[in-house]
């Protein structure tokens, strides 16, 4: 498996992990009393937003030409970061 392979795979699988801890805190957000599951529906629409904007910035990866790869994987990496700082937060607060 080349480099660039190996990258969107990785990619891939963080964001599958990503999402299956996002589903994991959701399921817990039901518990919650109806103003803060509001709150909390709200925050994980925004996050899985987010995480479709990422999967759809993996697709484009997957397809890029080598004059765009690497200003491609700057945006992925940076559109990873964002989704990893907001999930985050996002679970520090439920």
């Amino acid at each position: 498996m080349n480099t660039r392979d190996t990258y969107v795979q990785k990619m891939k699988n963080q964001l599958d992990a990503l999402n299956a801890k996002m589903d994991a805190v959701d399921a817990k957000a039901k518990d919650a009393k109806d103003e803060a599951r509001a709150k909390y529906r709200e925050e994980v629409a925004s996050l899985r937003a987010q995480s479709k904007a990422a999967a759809a910035k993996l697709e484009d990866l997957k397809a890029a030409g080598e004059d765009r790869w690497d200003a491609l994987v700057a945006d992925m990496d940076k559109m990873r970061d964002a989704f990893v700082h907001s999930f985050n937060y996002f679970k520090s607060q439920v």
